[in-house]
């Protein structure tokens, strides 16, 4: 037997156990890297229109469009309204449900057992099934308080936190019911209240879900669109998604392709510095949890 052939047949063999997983992480990679290197080539197309756009600008490159967003749009409003109804939102939602999921892990109370089932089947509704009907409310709420109303921030909060209270409840308090209870047992005899044992021991501990529900609840926050649409409709109110979708309403489609892309990239920054700030919990979380006896 040659050595050609011996080398042939390694190949051979490499291609067939491992050389075909090597082909489908590229293909995934590629696959995935599209729809980010269209957007960025949008958005440094100098003539900013759907139809001139390519994967490859083949027109030269050009930070027009993002000069252009700032200065035909509102841009940096619905920039700061997300932040802030996506910050406040997710950071008040998890605090909530990490008491609520304390209290129903830890306490044995009357209608604990019905109130776990009820945040249960009420999370099979969409919230936007409800949407005439809290429509009918807040225009009521509108007129008596204002600034809880319509077109107004602290309004949509109140929307999006009933809405993600009920399964952060449910995922938190899992966590919280693979803590051993000898720790509040221990703690509540040093003499530690309720208070002390959650807030100085329990948080510490389940900061990993806390982690994956603020990120999860600050993602889904910043990208919502149908209920924020219905609720937001003054240009100075509007989040991004809603702005956004208004560049490419009607006939401004290919037009305003360009500085959309632009939009894009820049709404997406949030999101990831988020996902760095809490990625070290995340993986700690993990990597503790995978060593404990």
């Amino acid at each position: 037997m040659t050595t050609r052939t011996v080398t042939a047949r390694r190949r051979n063999r490499w291609l067939a156990q491992v050389g075909w997983r090597h082909l489908v992480a590229v293909l995934g990679v590629l696959f995935s890297l599209f729809p980010i290197v269209f957007v960025l080539s949008a958005a440094l197309n100098p003539l900013g229109t759907l139809s001139s756009t390519q994967l490859v600008p083949t027109d030269g490159m050009s930070l027009g469009n993002f000069g252009a967003l700032f200065e035909r749009t509102a841009f940096e409003r619905w920039f700061l309204n997300s932040l802030l109804i996506a910050g406040v939102a997710a950071f008040a939602s998890v605090f909530v449900s990490a008491l609520a999921a304390y209290a129903f892990s830890r306490m044995r109370f009357r209608g604990r057992r019905v109130g776990l089932l009820a945040l249960l089947l009420i999370q099979m509704f969409p919230q936007f099934l409800a949407i005439v009907a809290i429509y009918l409310i807040f225009g009521t709420i509108t007129d008596l308080w204002p600034s809880i109303g319509f077109n107004t921030p602290w309004g949509l909060l109140l929307l999006y936190m009933g809405g993600a209270l009920g399964v952060n409840t449910w995922l938190m308090k899992g966590f919280f019911d693979t803590l051993p209870r000898e720790l509040d047992e221990s703690a509540t005899m040093d003499g530690a209240s309720h208070a002390q044992v959650y807030f100085k021991i329990m948080l510490p501990l389940v900061a990993p879900i806390l982690a994956v529900t603020g990120l999860l609840a600050f993602i889904g926050t910043i990208n919502e669109f149908l209920m924020a649409n219905v609720f937001l409709t003054s240009t100075e109110s509007k989040t991004l998604a809603v702005g956004m979708y208004g560049m490419l309403q009607g006939n401004e489609r290919n037009n305003n392709f360009g500085i959309f892309a632009a939009g894009t990239l820049l709404t997406a920054i949030p999101t990831v510095l988020v996902f760095q700030l809490l990625q070290r919990y995340i993986v700690s979380g993990l990597t503790a949890g995978a060593v404990k006896g």
